[in-house]
């Protein structure tokens, strides 16, 4: 229970009361997960303070922008978060496909800070995490373990990231800022494929009792918040967009597995609509539709295992994306030869092609899955596809140039390239990879992760097949409201209120 970060009391009165007068020394209030669900009822002098604080700055009030509702400027707060609607002369498809950007949220530019706000915070509150005498271990391919250092360092806890040594150097660059020791970033063997090395790591990092691993891969607190933040969010963008278009149905959630944490609004979405969702992984080591291995460089959405909080049973198509392809759209969407060939010769307008920006090499993934999935369900302009883009190109600067060497050695990438790409990677699009779940299926991919957290990870194996399930999925939801309740209580104990 306490490794999964379940606790529903407080578990240690020493270790709690140290972290209240840590807090109420440093001034530190918690946003419960209420207020990140609905912004607009964070309390009054918070908001009236916000103006002034940088969103890139390691400042405690930057939690209260640890939310989808952060305008462009990630400063001013909006009804709706920030989306795009993808039209069908990029797309191709009748469905109308709509993006919400991940780049909005404070400190780390991706919406992982909110996954590692999620796990981090419970254990404080529960008196689970010490704070003078625990290391935060953040393992991840790269921004969750960003977020994980983000929140540690507003909060004054010591954190450590963990990520393979061949990311993107923004990465790195990005982490040299933040992290207070270049101790606290730890290099592992290879890159986006290589998650089994991170938890070698994190294994070997654990035999230290100071060391506390927050796996988002098997953390709940990584599914609880996405389930309702996320899924609240994105119900916010489809009835925008249905107010824009009549009779709008929301027939499909895409989203990369990775860690299983976004996907988790997904769920929250078919309970109110009946959307279905398509979880998404990259075609050079198909787990879910092949159990296939490889390596790809579709940074941050994992691969070759399947995640714990992953609610395998709940899903209705599985899709795989090359790595070919989001490279090469990295290249059309974000260099100027791309972005006159789509205004010019696809008749795109400027101001959609400028929101291709917000486009990271993962989103461009869970847009490519998005058009199989409006092809693989025969779904029409009334049907719309939500996904989310995690991060944007500002992360992915180096990548673009990796594959202006790697596949455009020649020419560099000219207009002739341009147009070959668009073609191949978006005209040309099909259902191949592509598969509607039957049950079959579905109890085929819950099992494959039998190997990771049963063999290797030493979950017991009655634990691992309660969340067959859905009836374990919707037990856990009632955690958040006692959690809520444990911040509420946390932080009238530290007596912290922000004036503005």
């Amino acid at each position: 229970m306490t490794q999964l970060g379940l606790e529903r009391e407080i578990t240690d009165r020493a270790t709690y009361d140290r972290t209240i007068a840590r807090f109420k020394a440093e001034n530190i209030l918690l946003p419960t997960l209420g207020q990140l669900m609905e912004p607009s009822t964070i309390p009054a002098g918070v908001r009236k303070a916000l103006p002034g604080v940088e969103p890139d700055a390691p400042d405690p009030l930057n939690l209260f922008r640890v939310h989808w509702h952060n305008d462009s400027d990630r400063k001013t707060l909006v009804d709706v978060p920030n989306y795009v609607v993808l039209p069908k002369e990029l797309t191709g498809v009748d469905a109308p496909i709509l993006v919400a950007f991940g780049n909005r949220f404070p400190m780390i530019n991706a919406h992982k800070v909110l996954a590692a706000y999620g796990c981090l915070v419970p254990r404080l509150v529960t008196g689970q995490f010490d704070m003078e005498k625990n290391k935060a271990i953040w393992p991840s391919t790269g921004n969750y373990c960003r977020g994980g250092v983000a929140i540690s360092r507003v909060l004054n806890c010591h954190g450590v990231a963990v990520l393979p040594e061949g990311m993107s150097a923004e990465r790195f660059d990005w982490l040299d800022k933040w992290a207070t020791d270049p101790a606290d970033i730890i290099r592992t063997v290879g890159t986006e494929s290589n998650v089994k090395e991170i938890y070698d790591k994190c294994a070997e990092l654990a035999a230290d009792p100071a060391n506390v691993v927050f796996n988002q891969f098997c953390e709940f607190g990584n599914h609880l918040v996405h389930f309702n933040v996320t899924g609240r969010a994105m119900q916010k963008v489809y009835l925008d967009a249905k107010d824009k278009h009549s009779g709008l149905k929301l027939a499909a959630f895409v989203s990369a597995t990775g860690s299983a944490g976004t996907i988790a609004a997904g769920d929250y979405l078919k309970d109110e609509y009946g959307t279905r969702i398509t979880a998404v992984e990259a075609e050079e080591c198909a787990t879910m539709l092949y159990n296939a291995y490889g390596e790809h460089n579709i940074q941050g959405i994992g691969d070759k295992h399947i995640p714990y909080v992953f609610n395998a049973m709940n899903m209705d198509v599985a899709v795989a994306i090359s790595d070919k392809a989001t490279d090469n759209l990295n290249v059309l969407f974000n260099t100027e030869v791309g972005r006159r060939h789509l205004v010019e010769q696809r008749g795109l307008s400027q101001e959609l092609v400028d929101c291709l920006g917000n486009f990271g090499l993962s989103s461009i993934c869970n847009v490519l899955a998005a058009i199989k999935t409006a092809k693989a369900l025969d779904l029409g302009s009334d049907d719309a596809i939500l996904t989310v883009a995690t991060d944007g190109a500002a992360m992915y600067g180096t990548e673009l140039e990796k594959a202006r060497e790697k596949f455009f050695p020649k020419t560099g990438f000219n207009s002739e390239d341009a147009a070959r790409v668009f073609e191949e990677r978006l005209a040309s699009s099909n259902t191949d990879h592509t598969l509607v779940l039957s049950d079959v299926d579905r109890a085929r991919i819950f099992n494959l992760g039998y190997y990771t957290w049963v063999e290797q990870q030493g979950v017991d194996l009655a634990d691992f097949e309660a969340r067959r399930d859905q009836s374990f999925w919707r037990g856990l939801r009632e955690l958040v409201p006692i959690w809520d309740g444990l911040i509420e209580q946390f932080n009238r104990n530290t007596g912290v209120v922000i004036d503005g």
